[in-house]
């Protein structure tokens, strides 16, 4: 099954790219000529934000910060950038994975992977890694305005103001308290936390700070807004667990996610290597045999990596390669017909 696995991902992914010799540095050097533009969002970044865990700790009541960042993500991938064969991980423990494989991402530079990231920046650190955001000028960008107004606000509301309890103490809400300026409404939601210490009546509650709009979309960007590892976008050589690969620490396999209903994705129910050993004989099933991998339990993440991200993409393949074939083989004419 895991020579399987390897088989259908190598022949969708490039992760070990051709390069070519750098002559000035050297014959041993070698730069590499693709590469996917990759994501990394781990939930230990949320840490200052999430009170049910910390750390690689992962539970459902902090899970729907990742899918904030993966409906936030993809859509602007698409609307945005223009790109379509993107391909969404679990990562095996703690966050999600992002592979964007579009002919033209992968052929991006260093700095334009750079620019990219830098898109979906919004967070600038201090000293003590404290994330605060910035949200330049007196109107959103548009992408922040959409993020806002159809995935960040409503998550905040409906889920992590609940889930986090995020006004079930003093420490907790004097946190959203600090953000807003206007001390005399700070003042007055201090007053109604204090005495009821009740998340349920949080959203007409901050709704009072609607006079200080900017500082209210602040609140929702710092609870809810992806945190990606920036680094890891922003250079080719950057390693990331490839999918299907198996977590060395708890054995969870990383499998694909469907981003158009990643809200009904729950990690606590990823297949292990040991429940998929266990299938294998219990069914006496063999690994080396192709299609056994549908009588496992990663039989439905198998089927929605071939549907949805590796078909459509080797068909794109495919016609890139003919077309660079066919622009050859005219050019060759035209050069004969001389």
């Amino acid at each position: 099954m895991l020579d399987t696995f390897g088989r259908i991902l190598m022949s969708s992914l490039n992760v070990l790219q051709p390069a070519h010799r750098n002559a000035s540095a050297g014959d041993n050097v070698l730069t590499p000529v693709e590469r996917e533009l990759i994501f990394d969002i781990d939930m230990s970044d949320y840490d200052d934000v999430r009170y049910c865990c910390s750390g690689a700790d992962v539970c459902l009541n902090c899970w729907p910060l990742m899918i904030v960042a993966v409906k936030v993500i993809d859509t602007s991938l698409r609307d945005d950038f223009g790109f379509r064969h993107i391909l969404w991980v679990y990562s095996g423990r703690r966050g999600v994975h992002c592979w964007v494989c579009d002919r033209k991402a992968r052929r991006l530079t260093n700095e334009q992977r750079a620019a990219v990231a830098d898109y979906f920046r919004v967070y600038k650190e201090n000293e003590n890694n404290y994330k605060k955001v910035s949200l330049m000028g007196q109107v959103l960008h548009p992408f922040l305005a959409r993020s806002y107004t159809e995935v960040l606000k409503e998550y905040f509301e409906t889920k992590l103001l609940t889930s986090q309890n995020l006004l079930s103490s003093k420490e907790r809400y004097e946190k959203i308290l600090e953000m807003i300026p206007d001390q005399s409404i700070a003042s007055e939601l201090r007053g109604k936390w204090q005495e009821s210490r009740r998340s349920s009546s949080a959203k007409e509650d901050i709704n009072i700070a609607q006079g200080v709009r900017r500082c209210v979309e602040e609140i929702v960007f710092t609870y809810t807004y992806p945190r990606l590892d920036m680094e890891v976008s922003k250079h080719m050589n950057h390693l990331l667990k490839a999918p299907f690969c198996v977590h060395p620490k708890i054995g969870r396999v990383c499998v694909p996610i469907n981003p158009n209903n990643c809200e009904e994705f729950d990690p606590t129910t990823v297949p292990t290597l040991i429940q998929l050993l266990e299938e294998l004989n219990r069914e006496g099933l063999r690994s080396d045999v192709e299609g056994e991998w549908n009588k496992t339990s990663l039989a439905n993440a198998i089927k929605l990596f071939r549907s949805s991200f590796l078909q459509p993409l080797l068909k794109i393949c495919k016609e890139e390669l003919e077309s660079s074939y066919n622009a050859k083989l005219q050019q060759s004419k035209n050069l004969l017909s001389w």
